[in-house]
């Protein structure tokens, strides 16, 4: 299996609505590896590691989100795999 690694900024209405929390729920769905946070800026940032077929529907499913969230924009950037395993959260950047 390829590894890709790609960077998510995820905007809208996206912190205090348990985005981090849905975030690594579908994670482990889909298989994919990597980890997510909030930013000081109010967006939620994501690294996503995986094939690119379990990376799309991750990326996807980010628009959707959990209940209370309104995304307005996912943002995707090419990003080096850091070797994660499992998917985690981590401290707001």
């Amino acid at each position: 299996m390829e590894r890709k690694a790609v960077r998510l900024v995820i905007e809208g209405k996206v912190q205090g609505v348990g985005y981090r929390w849905w975030a690594v729920g579908e994670a482990m769905r889909l298989g994919v590896h990597g980890w997510v946070r909030n930013r000081s800026d109010e967006t939620v940032e994501a690294l996503v590691i995986g094939p690119e077929g379990a990376i799309g529907r991750f990326e996807r499913a980010c628009w959707r989100g959990p209940g209370g969230a309104r995304v307005m924009a996912v943002i995707r950037f090419e990003a080096e795999d850091d070797a994660s395993q499992g998917f985690s959260q981590k401290p707001t950047v």
